[in-house]
């Protein structure tokens, strides 16, 4: 018999599948397919302190073996979140949720952190310093070692439940921007989020998105975030939420031995809705084949060679 269950912070997980935040919902939406209580935890939809309608359409693009997207953080602000969204999902899911969180100042993050720390339901808040598709917020944060530890910083000065940022992968070095959030007071770190990308319309002759580029993600970026995960994990000794390109049970096997403690599955969800439940389900088999007992034990284990 597999161990499967991890633990982040002091939250415990049955198992280290966690739907990415965007792609996911508030997770009630998933309910009609499947029983979503098998899920680790469940990262909510990125959040603002106010409503957002997102960028104008088009705003999804196909790459090969991936996706591009400009969506722009649509959501319905904070509150409506809590008031909402989180009770519809409580009736479905019993588990500790992940707040995902907006913000286009140190204030606005830490207006929601105070706001989701209230939350019974949520266990962890993942301050996303790191979407590359909203002009003036979110990665200009990321992109920067002293910005990304100053919104880290005040936010964990805010609120007591455990925090963790979550990177960007648009950097020269990730390691310098973890080990900065890490320095001012970061529980945990996430990454990747997406790369910025681009697809044109060659019978138009323009960018197929309206905001011109987008985040990949899909497939096709695992080996990038494989790369940082590992990079991540030598500069730091918080925990690794690690995403990008997950789409099987080996896949989270890797993302694991390069340290990540947890993982999100994003993109896949949008291929196949039950693309979680489906890793849950192979991930006992592909453990007893590497010999794995206890899944918590092998991360970071690339790094013993």
């Amino acid at each position: 018999m597999v161990d499967l269950s991890v633990t982040l912070s002091g939250v415990k997980l049955d198992n280290p599948i966690i739907p990415a935040s965007g792609t996911f919902g508030f997770g009630y939406e998933f309910a009609d397919w499947y029983d979503i209580n098998v899920l680790g935890s469940i990262s909510l939809k990125g959040t603002t302190k106010e409503p957002r309608f997102g960028n104008p359409t088009p705003r999804i693009a196909e790459i090969p073996s991936g996706l591009l997207n400009s969506v722009g953080l649509q959501n319905p602000g904070v509150d409506d979140v809590i008031e909402k969204e989180i009770p519809r999902l409580e009736k479905c899911f019993s588990k500790p949720l992940i707040a995902n969180i907006s913000g286009f100042s140190v204030e606005d993050y830490v207006y929601c952190a105070e706001k989701f720390d209230k939350v019974s339901q949520v266990g962890i808040l993942e301050i996303n310093i790191s979407c590359p598709n909203v002009h003036g917020g979110g990665m200009s944060f990321g992109t920067s070692a002293k910005a990304a530890a100053l919104v880290t910083s005040a936010v964990k000065k805010a609120v007591k439940k455990p925090v963790y940022i979550k990177l960007t992968p648009n950097v020269t070095d990730i390691a310098e921007i973890a080990r900065a959030v890490e320095e001012a007071g970061a529980d945990g770190i996430s990454l990747i989020n997406t790369p910025l990308g681009m697809r044109i319309d060659i019978s138009r002759r323009k960018p197929i998105l309206s905001n011109k580029t987008g985040g990949m993600s899909g497939p096709c970026v695992l080996p990038l975030a494989l790369r940082m995960v590992f990079q991540a994990y030598e500069a730091v000794k918080i925990p690794i939420i690690g995403m990008g390109g997950i789409s099987s049970a080996n896949d989270v096997i890797e993302m694991m031995l390069a340290g990540a403690s947890a993982v999100q599955v994003g993109a896949a969800n949008l291929v196949d809705p039950c693309a979680c439940r489906n890793i849950i389900e192979e991930l006992p088999a592909s453990c007893e084949k590497y010999g794995i007992k206890k899944i918590s034990e092998i991360t970071g284990g690339a790094h013993n060679g």
